[in-house]
């Protein structure tokens, strides 16, 4: 079975690689047969770069993703418009950004804000409501009270209570996640799906294409939908020149029947769980919640869902009643929510500055990558040199080594303005997790990296005074006594041929 498997992987990877050569060659031989009008094709081809220089210093994009394509352009003039126009030219495709602002509109309206919660937190704490304010009127996802919460320090205590909660299911199960990959993890949800098929629970599955495509045969939506679980792949992977696939759904969702919800870092694979070792101990995150905020979980999915169904879901059918919440304890602020490529507003990257602005005393963060742009970069500067006590930790074994070395590459400009960064040396970090001065968290998807900021579908969980708050920080702290602090001089050891491929890798590192 896993060897049939993999030779459908390897078909597939196969099958696509060979398409994109094959236009690659398409493309160099039009190139090869127009070489007797190399002159006027030449300063055509060198307009069209001057062209795109002038559209991208006038684009409001990423200041540092406008330098290197115009660094680019400039180091190859002739073709380098072209490849901006095949490679960069639109960071979003067009159908997918209309699809998204379609389907978003549909779904505003039904995420309402209990206005009195919003007004009892600006009497409570201006900075907590400033941020609560930005998640509601652009991300557009409410805050709630009425929510118990539940912190998972690692990969393995998620799994043993997403078991027990889907043995519970009654009425439907949402599962979106970017990785599914065969195993003890998924064969186990997968019985239990199986079975809640069979006693009338409505289930659905949906996965990102790329994200499981050495993991998954092609088609493996069509496998469970014969076994009665209605699934769908989000963004096939086509094998197209121009690349269009950045926009991945890196998202972790899981909804049952509108009282419970899960996210955070892990994926259903079991590295995640530490059943399959890949780079040495997996170090991940998780929360669950139950109640009322729920329902922005809800409102995801169905969204994501419903943006190609002929009729959609009246999202009502799907929503918790008064009486099926009644046990449910308050356990602080609850306030989950997405974040999209297809808008101008960079919810993830924005929901951390916020954090790492307002803090007082501290801020402690823990992140897979540390791929940052200047304004990061600025902002957590800027904190320790105020005085906060700024923290960072980050994997000891890489699971990319080219991000791991932008990552390092960030390390000795944070140390020696008084950033204090750590590496985990059991193995590999993937949590995605803030904490600051005791009041507020976040545990969701977001990476601190450009990918995670500017091109995936993420989402996430901010928390305000939160028995998950003080569970996030007591949590970083234990990890850090596993882990190693860098020093500024181990950074200033690192060899010229290190620093010289660093430099290189960060200068393409908006494009990893």
């Amino acid at each position: 079975m896993l060897r049939k498997l993999f030779n459908l992987l390897s078909k597939k990877i196969v099958i696509i690689s060979g398409l994109i050569l094959l236009q690659l060659f398409i493309f160099l031989g039009l190139i090869l047969v127009l070489s007797e009008y190399f002159v006027p094709i030449y300063f055509i081809l060198v307009i069209l770069s001057i062209a795109m220089s002038i559209y991208i210093i006038n684009k409001n994009d990423n200041p540092s993703f406008k330098i290197i394509w115009i660094l680019f352009i400039l180091a190859v003039p002739v073709f380098g418009g072209l490849i901006y126009l095949l490679f960069g030219g639109q960071k979003v495709p067009k159908a997918l950004r209309k699809r998204d602002l379609e389907s978003y509109d549909l779904y505003h309206d039904e995420a309402g804000q209990n206005m009195e919660i919003m007004e009892l937190l600006e009497q409570e704490d201006s900075v907590a409501h400033k941020q609560a304010r930005y998640l509601w009127k652009n991300a557009f996802y409410p805050i709630y009270q009425h929510t118990e919460t539940t912190y998972f320090p690692i990969g393995e205590k998620k799994f043993e209570a997403m078991i027990e909660e889907l043995k519970k299911a009654e009425r439907f199960i949402f599962l979106e996640y970017f990785i599914i990959a065969p195993g003890v993890m998924w064969n186990t949800i997968l019985e239990i799906l199986i079975e809640k098929v069979k006693q009338g629970v409505e289930v659905r599955v949906m996965y990102d294409d790329f994200g499981c495509i050495t993991y998954l045969p092609n088609d493996y939506y069509l496998i469970l939908r014969k076994l009665g679980i209605k699934a769908k792949v989000f963004n096939p992977v086509k094998p197209r020149l121009a690349i269009q696939m950045n926009n991945r759904d890196h998202r972790k969702i899981l909804v049952i029947d509108g009282k419970v919800a899960m996210t955070g870092g892990i994926n259903l694979a079991d590295e995640y769980i530490n059943e399959k070792e890949r780079f040495g101990h997996w170090k991940d995150t998780s929360v669950m919640i139950k109640g009322e905020a729920v329902w922005n979980f809800t409102l995801m999915f169905l969204q994501f869902w419903n943006y190609d169904e002929e009729v959609r879901d009246n999202v009502y059918d799907y929503k918790a009643s008064e009486e099926e919440l009644c046990d449910i304890q308050q356990d602080g602020y609850v306030q989950p929510f997405s974040d999209s490529p297809t808008d101008e507003e960079n919810v993830g990257e924005n929901t951390h500055l916020n954090m790492i602005n307002g803090a007082n005393k501290y801020v402690y963060m823990t992140t897979p990558y540390l791929v940052i742009d200047q304004e990061m970069k600025t902002a957590l500067l800027l904190a320790a040199k105020n005085g906060v006590d700024v923290r960072i930790l980050t994997p000891h074994i890489p699971d990319k080594w080219y991000v791991f070395e932008v990552t390092r590459a960030n390390y000795r400009d944070l140390i020696a303005g008084g950033v204090k960064i750590y590496e985990y040396t059991p193995g590999f970090v993937h949590a995605k997790s803030f904490v600051a001065d005791d009041k507020m968290a976040v545990v969701g998807t977001v990476n601190m990296d450009y990918r995670s900021y500017y091109l995936h579908y993420e989402c996430g969980i901010w928390f305000y005074r939160s028995s998950v708050v003080m569970d996030v920080k007591k949590d970083f702290l234990a990890t850090l006594e596993k882990s190693h602090q860098v020093t500024l001089e181990e950074c200033t050891e690192v060899s010229i041929f290190v620093r010289i491929l660093r430099a290189i890798l960060y200068l393409f590192s908006p494009m990893l």
